[in-house]
This record gives structure tokens, sequence and C-alpha cells, in this order.
């Protein structure tokens, strides 16, 4: 996802995300299972650690969590179109599927030809609603393409959910960002999730630079909260990085998860819903690049609301 000195991101979630969610038997099993087979796992003095890297090859170590559910997916049954980058995932045994997605904001245009989208083979789109810019006044924005993307993403017949960055330093202002993204997600019958978004600002400072770790989870559950009680499902957009260090993912372990990861393989250890597995994909319609993503489901739920 594009960055720039006002950007901020977060994604909403809908009521089709809990066919995805976690059963307590994943958390039991799941580091068994073949979605942990890539993932190194060390012993030290009774405690599992993982390692991991970044976009920019730095490697880190953290605590594997015994409580959190773990990743059930088998990534011997994820498949790669060679021609577009587009991926697939089928485990019958599961009852796993999957679906390919996108995620748009006003960096990718004025002149998205959605119906075009939609015939390459894209199911689900996440429309950047908007964000909290990340200076000290820390104004609310809209995306300036939001509305004219939600129009033309459901005029297709795509899924579409709505994600907005959160640069909350308070749970009032949490609170503040939940009630916008809530003002502006109501006129429109979307079926996808709503998700909230924190992420590290590099090469500059943010104004949550200062915010604990304990600070960010209460805002997320602040947010996710208020967005629930309005009707719609929560989603959480994270790294690794995010997850191991800044998120208390034991306080978060009932919620979904956006996970974003540029290796060719997830290298988290935990349960997300939606992997964003590139951010230079091209897809017809769509001038540039785009970010691509993989949803995966249980095909013994409804997904969505269609």
């Amino acid at each position: 996802m594009k960055r720039v000195r006002l950007a901020v991101l977060a994604v909403s979630c809908a009521a089709v995300l809990a066919a995805c969610r976690p059963s307590e038997a994943d958390t039991a099993d799941g580091a068994k299972q073949g979605g942990m087979a890539g993932i190194e796992i060390e012993e030290k003095d009774g405690e599992q650690y993982y390692t991991f890297q970044d976009v920019e090859g730095n490697s880190y170590e953290a605590k594997l969590l015994d409580s959190v559910p773990k990743c059930e997916y088998d990534f011997s049954k994820l498949t790669t179109v060679e021609e577009t980058g587009f991926k697939s995932y089928t485990d019958k045994e599961k009852g796993i599927s999957s679906k390919m997605g996108i995620d748009v904001s006003e960096f990718q245009g004025e002149d998205i030809d959605w119906k075009q989208v939609k015939k390459s083979g894209i199911e689900f789109v996440f429309v950047r609603l908007g964000y909290r810019a990340y200076g000290e006044e820390g104004e609310l924005v809209l995306d300036a393409m939001y509305d004219q993307n939600v129009k033309g993403a459901l005029d297709a017949g795509l899924e579409v959910g709505v994600y907005f960055f959160s640069q909350a330093v308070s749970k009032k202002e949490a609170a503040e960002e939940a009630k916008f993204v809530l003002k502006h997600v109501k006129p429109y019958e979307i079926t996808g999730p709503v998700v909230y978004d924190t992420e590290e600002i590099k090469w500059d400072t943010a104004r949550t630079d200062g915010n604990t770790r304990q600070e960010f989870t209460d805002y997320a559950k602040q947010f996710c909260s208020a967005v629930e009680d309005a009707g719609y499902e929560t989603m959480i957009y994270a790294n690794l990085k995010w997850m191991a260090f800044t998120l208390d993912m034991e306080e978060l372990k009932d919620y979904s998860f956006w996970y974003a990861d540029y290796y060719e393989l997830p290298q988290c250890p935990y349960q997300y819903q939606v992997w964003q597995f590139s951010e230079t994909g091209v897809v017809p319609g769509i001038n540039g690049n785009v970010d691509l993503n993989i949803w995966f489901c249980k095909d013994n739920v409804g997904r969505s609301r269609e």
C-alpha cells in the first residue's frame, strides 16, 4: 500500500468474515498442520520462537504464543497463474477455498474499469475509505476516490469491503475514527469487511510513535468494538513485525486478520483470513500497480451475502 505524508490506512469488517475465523480446534493443533511447515521454529528454555524477515531483508525472532490460533493452511495446495500472478487455494479435506482480490485507493487514479477488473478474475476489493493524517493535528481525511471506487466496484458485481488507516493516540480518537468510517459506509450495501490498520511510518516521524503496545492494542479493540456495535464485523491489517512486536496478539486472538507479506510464502505462524501477497500486481482495467490479495474461506459457511 502506498504512503504519503498524510496517509493512514485501516480496513473494516463485515459479517462475511465470520466464516473465515479460526476455531478452538485450530488453536490446539494448528502448529502441526501444513501451514506451519515452512516456518522456522526453535525451542529455547522450554519456549518456542519463530524467525522471519521484513521487506528490507532484516531478520527477527519472536516468541510463539501458545494461546493464539495457528496457521492451518497447507501451502502445497496453493497455485499461482504464471501469466497473471493470481493465486488460488483449495483444501477439500478441510473445506477451505479462496477468492482473489485487490485493494485500491486514490493512488490507482480515476479511470478504473471495474467491469474489466471483474472479468479478469478478481472477486473482491477493499477500498480505502480514508485515513488520519500522521502529523500533529491528525486530521481525518476521506480518500478522494472512495465514493467512485465503491460505486464502480459494486456496480460491477464485486464484493466490496473498506479500510481506514488509523493514527489514533487515544481511545477517544479511535472511537472518532470508527464514527467517521461508519458515516461513510452507511450509504452502501457492502458485503466485505471494514479493516482497521495501524502501520509503521518508515523514514518519517508519526504522531503514534509514542504509543505503547498496550495502547495500540486498546485502540484497535476500541475501533473494532464500535464498528461491531453498528452491525459490521471487524478485521485488522498488519504485517508480521507489527503482529510480533506492536500488537498484543493474545488480546486480539478472536479477531480476523488481513496479513501483509510479500515473500513467496507467508511467514506468519498465526491464523489469518486474507493474505496480501504483492504490491506490484497488474490487473486489467487498472493503470499501474495494485496490491493483490487472496482470501481463505471455509466452504461450509457462507462467504458473502450475495
